[in-house]
């Protein structure tokens, strides 16, 4: 079923302890889009200058990404992110960000997408993310990200849109210094009742626990020896889960649960080689394999 992504596309300059890459395909809505891809087609609406290659568009669209919402700019530059990656490979330092085109963004859905049953607000102002949803007619299902900066200077915006959205998606520091509590079962399940069904809060290296209306639990991450880049990794797990749920079309507590899974796997893969190379290399067969392992690595026998 129709999946809608709004969020960032970005040019990525890397570093890590190993390697590095320069202006290298990026953004929250392109991870995404590619990672969501191996289930369903997807709807993508960002901003991007003069500068962007006609080649990546042709790439999103051979992966049936919809690029129909993805505005272009004359005159702008696109949207850019240097950052450095510490030897741990969790902790990074960003050297340089350039908003361009989408420090203004003010993302227009077009009529045909408005129709979408699942929605998926990439990491943005809370303002922006509720201008958003007021372009869309009856979805299914919405789920957000956000991050510290809006939680710590548009809180009051945030709150609001927790009370329009099914799902957030949020990583284990953000949830405390949103709720104020150092335990994250305490956080998530504060988080719930700020308005959301369910709440993924994400670990990194850690994985991931969700909270829900019936159920609460621990997914770990899968255990990934060769972590290259990990730039993009939770777009790609927000792009494997929402994919694997459009792709059913029901939102229960069992297709989440294994939405989760895949979401898992698929960061799993993307964080293995630098911007989408790695991704770029498998497809569903692969992801199902892992799962397998996946499976078996959970099953207590």
């Amino acid at each position: 079923m129709s999946l809608l992504v709004v969020g960032s596309v970005a040019f990525d300059s890397i570093h890590t302890p190993t390697a590095e890459r320069d202006r290298v395909l990026g953004g929250s809505a392109v991870y995404f889009s590619y990672a969501a891809s191996y289930f369903t087609p997807v709807r993508l609406v960002g901003v991007v200058g003069e500068d962007w290659p006609q080649e990546h568009t042709e790439m999103l669209q051979a992966r049936r990404v919809d690029t129909a919402g993805l505005q272009v700019k004359e005159g702008g530059k696109t949207f850019f992110w240097k950052g450095k990656y510490m030897p741990n490979m969790n902790d990074r330092e960003t050297l340089e960000v350039e908003l361009n085109v989408f420090g203004d963004f003010d993302p227009h859905v077009p009529e045909a997408f408005r129709d979408s049953r699942y929605v998926f607000l990439a990491n943005g102002s809370p303002v922006v993310q509720a201008k958003v949803l007021d372009q869309m007619a009856q979805p299914a299902l919405v789920v957000a990200d956000t991050m510290d900066l809006w939680i710590q200077t548009q809180h009051e915006d945030l709150l609001k849109l927790l009370r329009r959205i099914d799902g957030l998606v949020i990583n284990d520091s953000e949830a405390r210094l949103l709720t104020e509590e150092e335990n994250l079962v305490a956080a998530g399940m504060k988080i719930r009742q700020m308005g959301p069904r369910f709440v993924i809060v994400k670990k990194g290296e850690h994985g991931a626990m969700f909270f829900g209306e019936e159920a609460v639990y621990t997914l770990p991450a899968y255990p990934t020896a060769k972590v290259v880049d990990p730039t993009g990794a939770g777009d790609s797990f927000a792009g494997g889960m929402m994919g694997y749920i459009a792709a059913q079309d029901k939102h229960d507590e069992a297709t989440l649960k294994r939405s989760l899974a895949y979401g898992t796997l698929v960061a799993s893969f993307n964080v293995e080689d630098f911007s989408l190379e790695r991704m770029q290399r498998i497809e569903l067969d692969d992801l199902d394999q892992r799962l397998g392992w996946y499976r078996e690595m959970l099953t207590i026998g």
